[in-house]
């Protein structure tokens, strides 16, 4: 994706070509992850200091960039990120790891080698859908971006900070980008942070249409085979990128110190 248009972090209107340096591309990795989490507090997706997103850093690949312990969603900038190895240490930036972020994350990024960022929140839908044991059921053509794509884990057991329970997610998720982690919240992964977070928000938002729709009454399923195609549009990595980008320049326009 390195000719995508991009937006310039020193002017957010303007987009440009994404750079093909690997400092050009760890500042645009960042100038997106501190936007994601400005999102998602927008979104009001936080809730005290559950949370986090993680982006593989270009250069260090057993290294990733996540939100600092205790920081606002909402107040996240480009400078508060910390950089963080696979063995838990604090490299670059100044915070607290968060210590389910570490075990979660640590363990996608180390064995999904295609997985640029992964995105987990206690958001409200996500974690009342999660207490339900149901599968997310293709009743819109949103929904059905998760279709064959989104896998229940179904061993809770506590804040997660056993690094076995770390790989027990990894093994479930397999090669899907998506999680409902049941009686916690949900996990998506994509090959940029644009589609993980795109997939976080869109992911949210069916498990609200299927809480409300089951509240009303029984959805009409939409058939698989409708289904199944409907999933290669929308649910491919280009469409979980492109979405976000709209997302992306309305943040960077209204909130221009996130890239401080």
């Amino acid at each position: 994706m390195t000719n995508q248009l991009v937006m310039n972090a020193q002017n957010p209107g303007y987009p440009t070509r994404l750079s093909t340096s690997i400092e050009g591309i760890r500042q645009d990795r960042k100038n997106k992850l501190a936007a994601a989490f400005r999102l998602f507090g927008q979104y009001g997706f936080d809730e005290g200091v559950a949370g986090h997103i993680t982006a593989r850093d270009p250069k260090y690949q057993d290294h990733f960039w996540v939100n600092p312990l205790g920081k606002s969603f909402s107040n996240i900038a480009v400078s508060d990120l910390l950089l963080v190895n696979h063995k838990g240490d604090v490299v670059e930036g100044e915070g607290l790891l968060n210590g389910a972020a570490f075990t979660i994350h640590s363990h996608i990024h180390m064995h999904r080698k295609d997985v640029v960022a992964a995105a987990h929140a206690h958001s409200t839908y996500g974690k009342a859908f999660s207490t339900l044991n149901k599968e997310l059921l293709p009743i819109t053509q949103d929904s059905c971006a998760f279709y064959n794509d989104c896998v229940n884990f179904k061993q809770f057991g506590g804040v997660v900070l056993d690094k076995s329970e770390g790989e027990l997610i990894v093994e479930a998720l397999q090669r899907k980008k998506a999680m409902i982690l049941q009686n916690h919240g949900l996990l998506t992964v994509g090959r940029s942070i644009e589609s993980a977070c795109w997939w976080y928000i869109s992911l949210e938002r069916a498990c609200q249409v299927q809480l409300l729709a089951e509240t009303a009454g029984k959805p009409q399923l939409i058939e698989d085979s409708v289904a199944k195609e409907t999933q290669k549009l929308i649910g491919r990595e280009r469409t979980g990128w492109f979405n976000f980008m709209s997302l992306y320049e309305s943040i960077s326009k209204q909130q221009p110190d996130l890239f401080h």
